[in-house]
């Protein structure tokens, strides 16, 4: 059967994982663009609308904007304080540095890229990450969570990335990603092989009775020996 496509997770999987405060990236924003008496009071309430947020996409699988999370904590973003959201979370959007030598391997061999993430950021700023690093060509599609109804584990969430490759048998794809439930139970239950990325926070959203992945790798400098193995099955 070979292998298709390989779709990737974005946070976490190609941009390495970061452990963070929430409240210290709010506040890091909101201080430089709310007055200082208005600066805890946004952070806490933009804090508890993320948190129902993510909370919603991953117990009830339905996605979520930033526009909604601003409109939950009643906090009208302007266009500054958007470009500070951005700047301020940069440092920890880069592109993992072996994504582009696997990329490239990868359509050599034929074999399509896309992105699946569960995000409430916008395509455009995802695109400008990508194009930042230099990788947003070698993309043959990506579906962000922000833009259909859906989360991951939900199987339309796989599909759409699935049609966004132009990839039509779920058993040729292959998702990669660090979440054992969002990442690995939701391909395996959509009929993906799964390869999961193991970091340092991994164990923290693990919970009983997932399906495990079909290949457990450290960096994705060891993924390609995975695919190579299973698209020589052609």
């Amino acid at each position: 059967m070979g292998v298709q496509a390989v779709i990737f997770d974005w946070g976490g999987t190609l941009t390495p994982w970061h452990d963070l405060e929430l409240a210290d990236m709010w506040r890091a924003i909101c201080s430089a663009h709310l007055p200082p008496d208005a600066v805890e009071k946004s952070v806490a309430a933009l804090c508890e609308a993320e948190d129902e947020l993510w909370r919603r996409g991953t117990e009830e699988h339905r996605s979520a904007t930033l526009a909604e999370a601003f409109a939950m904590a009643g906090v009208q973003p302007t266009e500054e304080l958007l470009l500070t959201h951005f700047e301020t979370w940069t440092p920890h959007t880069h592109t993992d540095p072996a994504v582009p030598g696997l990329f490239h391997a990868l359509r050599e061999r034929g074999i399509k890229i896309g992105v699946l993430s569960n995000t409430i950021w916008t395509r455009e700023w995802h695109e400008r990450v990508f194009a930042r690093d230099d990788v947003l060509g070698l993309l043959d599609g990506a579906v962000y969570s922000s833009e259909i109804p859906w989360t991951k584990p939900h199987a339309e969430a796989f599909q759409a990335a699935m049609d966004a490759v132009g990839a039509t048998d779920p058993a040729s794809c292959v998702f990669v990603g660090d979440r054992p439930y969002d990442d690995i139970h939701g391909a395996k239950s959509a009929g993906l092989r799964a390869v999961q990325i193991w970091h340092q926070t991994t164990h923290a959203f693990d919970r009983p009775g997932l399906t495990p992945p079909d290949a457990l790798i450290h960096g994705l400098d060891e993924l390609l020996p995975h695919v190579e193995q299973w698209d020589s099955a052609r």
